[in-house]
């Protein structure tokens, strides 16, 4: 089956070969902690401690890689909720090329500033991922700028998937991957290389509870707009694309379940890296141990959770941590 996908094996092992030496082999560690709460062994793989913060740089950088020099001589545009931006910013500055970055008002500052300072051209539009991706339509269509999107792309997938050779290779016998999941770009790219080298083992995408456009995509059996809401996992938000062409297939066929997560559980989950182990992670990085918390995991052997990012701000962060941040939609700590 997974031969027969947009992205193949082979071609997420091809990225990994373009990469390397351009993006960190992320460490794994084992957690004593969440492994006797689960009743097997988890290994934590802190993707976070990526160069520019989280796993994006993987896929932006196998992109850039993959356009022609007169391509990237054009510049690079891309639609961001803040990591792929930050991750092409930096891609587009190591091969000579300007990027444009746009985000919607919701994206943190914190990402902006940063996107800024790695020479990005940043364009501020609307309330919505959908919204900014319609700036980026018309600078392609009118300034002939390159589109690489955030994860509808099989080179952005393939890069994203490196992630998961690194898995079965640091833990060979995993049986559970718990992959973030928003756009589908990590989770189809994870699942393509774990289940090709491992076809029993369950890879299973998390999100929070509201706005989770990728869930209501497959539960729809068709891509489907979402309203985006505040979350503490800001990263997972945005839409799939309606003319969606890679990811929505790809998680359809190839992700076991999908689970919901409630802000306080992925408040949780971000106090419980950073107290139990010792890891600051943003929301979206911290919904593997959120759900392991919540109990929401089911298994038996070895799991492995992703910590995909720790781009968070920090004040926000300390308030998370002291039990004094608010949390969205009304709920409280």
């Amino acid at each position: 089956m997974v031969s027969t996908l947009p992205v193949s094996l082979e071609d997420i092992r091809a990225a990994a070969r373009r990469i390397a030496g351009r993006v960190l082999a992320t460490p794994m560690v084992q957690s004593a902690s969440l492994g006797e709460l689960a009743g097997a062994p988890v290994h934590l793989k802190l993707e976070h401690h990526q160069t520019t913060g989280s796993f994006k740089l993987r896929g932006a950088t196998n992109a850039m890689l993959s356009l022609s020099p007169a391509e990237r001589s054009r510049g690079v545009v891309a639609a961001s909720t803040g990591n792929h931006g930050r991750a092409l910013a930096y891609a587009a500055k190591a091969e000579g090329a300007v990027a444009t970055i746009c985000m919607s008002q919701l994206v943190p500052e914190n990402k902006v500033s940063e996107i800024r300072r790695l020479g990005a051209d940043v364009r501020i539009v609307g309330l919505s991922q959908d919204e900014a991706q319609q700036e980026v339509d018309r600078l392609v269509r009118e300034e002939g700028l390159m589109m690489v999107p955030p994860f509808d792309d099989p080179d952005v997938v393939a890069g994203q998937g490196t992630l998961g050779l690194e898995i079965i290779d640091t833990v060979p016998e995993a049986a559970i991957v718990l992959v973030p999941l928003s756009g589908g770009g990590l989770a189809a790219g994870v699942a393509a290389a774990v289940k090709g080298i491992s076809p029993k083992a369950k890879v299973i995408g998390l999100t929070m509870e509201k706005g989770a456009a990728m869930k209501a995509s497959l539960d729809a059996r068709r891509p489907v707009q979402v309203e985006e809401v505040p979350s503490l996992a800001d990263s997972l938000g945005g839409g799939i694309g309606l003319d969606n062409r890679v990811t929505f297939a790809m998680c359809r066929d190839l992700l076991d379940e999908i689970i919901l997560l409630t802000e306080a559980e992925i408040a949780a989950g971000m106090r419980h890296a950073y107290a139990c182990e010792r890891q600051v992670v943003e929301g979206a990085g911290a919904v593997g141990i959120a759900a392991l918390l919540a109990g929401k995991i089911v298994g038996n052997g070895p799991i492995v959770a992703i910590l995909s990012g720790q781009n968070v701000d920090m004040e926000q962060h300390l308030r998370v941590i002291n039990g004094t941040q608010p949390l969205y939609r009304e709920e409280g700590l």
